[in-house]
């Protein structure tokens, strides 16, 4: 995982989770790579703050330990 501080520089379409509600605990994101497999993931509250840049597989494995209540 790897990280860019501002997620603004990006040329990506962002998305919102589908878990995400109107209120304040939203998550967005952004195939960066589709050939390199990399996605980036950001709070949307903070479009020019940070964003975390995982491969596929390793954000595969991050949701499903949180599915899974491994992660809290």
């Amino acid at each position: 995982m790897n990280h860019i501080d501002d997620a603004s520089t990006l040329t990506v379409s962002w998305w919102k989770s589908s878990r995400s509600d109107t209120g304040a605990q939203c998550v967005e994101c952004g195939i960066v790579d589709a050939g390199e497999q990399v996605v980036a993931v950001r709070d949307s509250k903070e479009p020019t703050g940070p964003a975390l840049l995982f491969s596929y597989a390793a954000l595969d494995g991050l949701v499903g330990a949180l599915r899974r209540g491994e992660l809290k």
